[in-house]
């Protein structure tokens, strides 16, 4: 194996290992920057030694091994040693072993989700919160998150740094929280695993259209709240909203990884083992509240289209009627946006556009390129195919990822076409 080969297989590794990694280390040594450091300094002995060596038949806990002993030495030379130097040292020779989830648990036992209630800890603000767990959880660089803000790359960086400070002050608050610490922290939880479920599910930017390991991590995240907060309704919502979407995975991309919208998709491609696990979870939400939220709403709307064996089978009035009870809610203007699609598949394009125009100019959604994008669509059905060209161009300057960039340049060439 050549030494760029190796290289690229320890930057495999990485991807796949660093968030369970830290996670496994802020359990150790109580403080995340502190984690995040030790895992950099293994990374830096794997590029050193694997070249020479050739990969581990273990490689991730070949890295936990090295981290843990650099903790030793570490502590070794300040004064923590005492408290922290024994529970390393016990730790030592153990492997990483992957705990069983399906059993239900009353505290956090991965570390993983542990690390995500380390991340949205009260002490943060919201922006850092999901800033920190989409970094050391999702596993997303700080250029890939400065994208998802809409802001600068310097800015995340320094809003991560300033989390991790803060962490760092906040001290044995790093314990595993407990009853209506855990309960008033579930909500920020919730969010970003959904976060980084969308992140994977349509990527923000770069070549790929869906990122399917991303969205596996959340799904199994979700699972495991459901063990955790088995009387949450929304927490059954979530992982109902997240089972149903990535039932579409595999049907989302094509032969050579091109984006497959949804009307065109293979629903015999569909994961029904997956359909069937949201419905159940959906099911479950709706026998523990009779006013369901807003996850449960969406898992709600993606039913909808689960239970449609034809994309003309889909029930799109009671599609866009939980949209707008979605809505009342407190829903965004994307909410709005995703309502006009499904006023325009039940009643016309022409309704749809109505409501497009109605919020073209909401703040929220300038520079949001699925705006354009779906204004095209309405007008391409009403026959407009000038204008519709001109949005699909607008929209695919306005993404940033490339898979979706070339489809709506291709939407803007056929539009019109005989």
């Amino acid at each position: 194996m050549t030494e760029e080969t190796t290289r690229a297989a320890v930057e495999a590794v990485w991807r796949l290992e660093s968030t369970r990694l830290i996670a496994g280390l802020v359990r150790i040594v109580r403080d995340v920057g502190l984690a995040e450091d030790l895992a950099q300094d293994a990374l830096v002995a794997a590029l050193g030694s694997w070249p020479r060596t050739g990969i581990p038949d273990r490689p991730a806990a070949w890295l936990m091994t090295i981290a843990k002993r650099r903790a030793v030495d570490l502590f070794r030379r300040n004064e923590r040693r005492d408290v922290l130097y024994t529970s390393i040292g016990r730790d030592q020779g153990s492997d990483v072993v992957e705990p069983d989830f399906a059993a239900a648990v009353d505290h956090v036992e991965d570390d993983v989700l542990r690390l995500m209630f380390v991340c949205c800890h009260p002490s943060l603000t919201a922006d850092a919160r999901t800033t920190l767990t989409l970094k050391l959880v999702g596993g997303l660089s700080s250029r890939e998150i400065a994208r998802a803000y809409l802001t600068s790359e310097a800015t995340i960086t320094q809003r991560v740094g300033r989390a991790k400070r803060t962490l760092a002050e906040a001290g044995a608050a790093l314990e595993e929280p407990v009853g209506a610490e855990r309960a008033a922290r579930l909500a920020a939880v919730l969010g970003v695993v959904y976060l980084l479920f969308n992140e994977g599910y349509s990527a923000t930017e770069g070549s790929d259209w869906t990122r399917p390991d991303r969205c596996a991590e959340a799904v199994r995240l979700g699972r495991i709240l459901v063990t955790l907060v088995p009387d949450e309704p929304e927490v059954h919502g979530l992982s109902a909203l997240m089972e149903l979407q990535s039932s579409r995975l595999r049907a989302r991309v094509g032969p050579d990884g091109e984006p497959v919208l949804l009307a065109d998709q293979d629903r015999g491609r569909w994961d029904h083992a997956r359909i069937r696990r949201g419905l159940a979870a959906l099911e479950r939400a709706g026998a523990l509240t009779q006013r369901p939220g807003p996850y449960a709403l969406q898992a709600a709307i993606a039913a909808c289209h689960a239970r449609a064996a034809r994309p003309e089978d889909t029930d799109w009035a009671a599609v866009a009627a939980l949209y707008e009870r979605l809505g009342r809610l407190g829903g965004t203007p994307v909410t709005e946006l995703n309502r006009a699609v499904a006023l325009g598949m039940a009643y016309g394009p022409a309704t749809g556009l109505a409501l497009v125009d109605q919020i073209a100019a909401e703040p929220a959604l300038r520079g949001y390129h699925l705006l354009p994008s779906v204004r095209g669509d309405l007008l391409e059905r009403l026959g407009r195919h000038d204008e519709a060209r001109t949005e699909f161009q607008r929209a695919a300057e306005l993404t940033r990822n490339d898979r979706e960039r070339r489809l709506l340049l291709a939407r803007a060439a056929r539009a019109g076409a005989p």
